[in-house]
């Protein structure tokens, strides 16, 4: 009874949180009919799907560093290399995805990691990878995977793993320009911070499955279904995003409306990448977003990646959060991705900077709080969790809905490309450092929560210039046609 209590009060915690966040959501009414409204759900919620196991299908191996098949360092270089990847990529895919349109991108993402996923688990259930495990049962009969030995991964193995991960991280960054990219067509400015929330839920949910679901996939097979799991199910939703998912409301048989956004008033094909690029490197405002995103992008990551690394060095481990942190992480999105949207549309006039001035204050107190919270680490938790709803409501914010907001319906693709590009640079940034800093799992100096100490360190200066940064560009607002200007 014990054993089936721990696995559904997570589940009735996720489902609840869900359930109230959706049902207090303000509403903004633009006139829409029933017809398009139930047409616009069937678009986006394949397609938020799709992404969700996109998320699954990159965060599970993070797995492969908590069941010691790899190092923190050799995690951290795997990690970082990935996310450089997905960061350059975006020059490309950025503008691709506006020359394509978000339908055919998401179909490439889905299908390429879907592939990726399924190398990396053939990889790991070869040799190389050497798996010593014993099955324990309790009186329930539910399976654990105990590890008694080590993973012994030579080094073709390891290379190899980073260049499945890389190109994983290719495909992968498909996803989030196609889903801002459609989106941009299918919401009016005055709905998207709202909707950048629900589609929170929709993304936080790719982090309960990776971690804690892609595990206890594992634990009930082998760990090479750590990538079949997630790889299969894109393939499903490939399928249904083929069938339901279109760019605008016009490629579904209904009509386009103007999104009031920075491309309000112009029609026609998405202009020339290196136009589009040159316009954005010279606005001051696109640019300080995507430094921002920098920011976010290096405390998210730091928060997500290594809180369970950190959890298990200092014997937090059986512990509430530790033990559900997936379902911990996507109800802090939720959460986050919800207190943004809101008070974006509600309190600043559909206006995004103001929330991440909120939201890059709530970073700073925790990093700052976690300091001298580390002679009592089991606290560390519940700030750890805190920073997360802020981080991940800061990255939707910025990511999913600003770069629609000024790079414009017609330049979304690209817009998104370089906001979200500098947040996975933040990323390699923190892979980089973290993998050097912070002590191995499983030895005596993770134990000390002494050599803890750079963990938040590290995170405060990244928290200060975001919050700089944000206060900043404070008072920038859209301006139709003119993308690179805002009002201060």
């Amino acid at each position: 009874m014990e054993k089936l209590t721990q696995e559904v009060v997570p589940i009735l915690i996720l489902v609840t949180a869900i359930a109230l966040v959706i049902r207090r959501l303000p509403k903004v009414e633009l006139g829409h009919s029933e017809a398009f409204k139930r047409r616009r759900v069937m678009n986006w919620l394949p397609l938020g799907l799709t992404y969700a196991f996109l998320y699954m299908g990159r965060y599970n191996i993070v797995e492969l560093m908590n069941q010691k098949a790899i190092t923190g360092k050799e995690f951290g270089d795997i990690d970082a290399v990935g996310s450089i990847v997905y960061g350059l990529a975006f020059l490309l895919n950025g503008p691709l995805t506006d020359r394509w349109g978000g339908r055919v991108t998401i179909l490439i993402a889905a299908s390429g990691a879907a592939v990726c996923n399924v190398a990396i688990g053939f990889l790991v259930s070869a040799g190389d990878f050497q798996q010593y495990t014993a099955i324990g049962l309790d009186k329930l009969g539910w399976p654990e995977l105990q590890t008694i030995g080590t993973f012994q991964g030579g080094a073709p193995s390891l290379h190899m793993l980073m260049l499945l991960f890389a190109v994983n991280m290719y495909f992968q960054s498909f996803g989030a320009v196609a889903i801002v990219k459609v989106n941009a067509s299918w919401f009016h400015l005055r709905e998207r911070g709202t909707f950048g929330g629900i589609f929170g839920v929709l993304i936080s949910l790719g982090l309960y499955l990776a971690f804690d679901w892609a595990p206890k996939i594992a634990s009930l097979t082998s760990l090479s279904w750590l990538f079949f799991a997630p790889g299969l199910i894109l393939i499903v939703f490939f399928v249904l995003s083929y069938i339901w998912v279109r760019d605008t409301p016009a490629k579904a048989g209904l009509e386009d409306f103007d999104v009031a956004d920075a491309s309000s008033g112009d029609e026609g094909p998405a202009d020339r990448a290196v136009v589009i690029i040159k316009r954005m490197l010279t606005s001051k405002i696109l640019l300080t977003i995507a430094f921002i995103s920098l920011c976010s992008g290096f405390l998210r990551q730091g928060i997500l990646k290594w809180y369970k690394t950190f959890a298990d060095g200092v014997r937090l481990r059986g512990t509430f959060v530790f033990d559900h942190w997936g379902m911990v992480s996507c109800v802090c999105g939720i959460t986050g991705g919800m207190f943004a949207g809101i008070i974006s549309d509600q309190l600043f006039k559909s206006r995004r900077p103001p929330v991440a001035v909120v939201l890059f204050s709530c970073l700073l107190a925790g990093s700052i709080a976690i300091v001298p919270l580390l002679g009592v680490p089991g606290t560390i938790s519940f700030v750890i969790a805190f920073m997360a709803m802020a981080v991940i409501g800061v990255h939707g914010m910025l990511s999913g809905v600003a770069s629609q907001d000024f790079g414009g319906r017609r330049n979304a693709g690209t817009a998104t490309g370089l906001i979200d590009g500098f947040v996975y640079f933040g990323t390699a940034l923190q892979g980089f450092i973290y993998a050097r800093l912070l002590p191995e799992r499983g030895t005596d100096e993770a134990k000390d929560v002494a050599n803890w100490v750079s963990w938040p360190v590290a995170m405060i200066p990244m928290a200060v210039i975001g919050l700089a940064l944000s206060i900043w560009i404070i008072k920038a607002v859209v301006l139709p046609n003119k993308p690179t200007q805002a009002a201060h």
